[in-house]
């Protein structure tokens, strides 16, 4: 077999071509698995900040109770409002 310089640069664009191909597919991989992660770590946040909300609302229910007004009461409104208007996103 004879290796002309057509035939090595027909070998070195196809292999050129191939290497392409497969960054790309590699490059498409790792950023479907880096927003997977980061969808995780949202949800995960999410969840902890519901938590914290529900903490908070019962602290300042309970200092309501105790007889803790003016602040209180206005921060639990809010409170209130913000977690009304949160459930009942359309964007989500």
């Amino acid at each position: 077999m004879y290796l002309d310089a057509g035939t090595i640069i027909t070998a070195a664009s196809l292999l050129s071509a191939v290497g392409a191909v497969i960054g790309l597919v590699v490059t498409v991989y790792r950023f479907i698995a880096a927003d997977a992660r980061q969808t995780a770590a949202i949800k995960r946040m999410e969840a902890e900040q519901t938590l914290i909300c529900y903490g908070l609302k019962g602290a300042l229910e309970g200092l309501i109770e105790n007889g803790c007004d003016g602040p209180c009461k206005d921060a639990l409104s809010r409170l209130d409002k913000h977690l009304n208007q949160s459930a009942h996103r359309a964007d989500l």
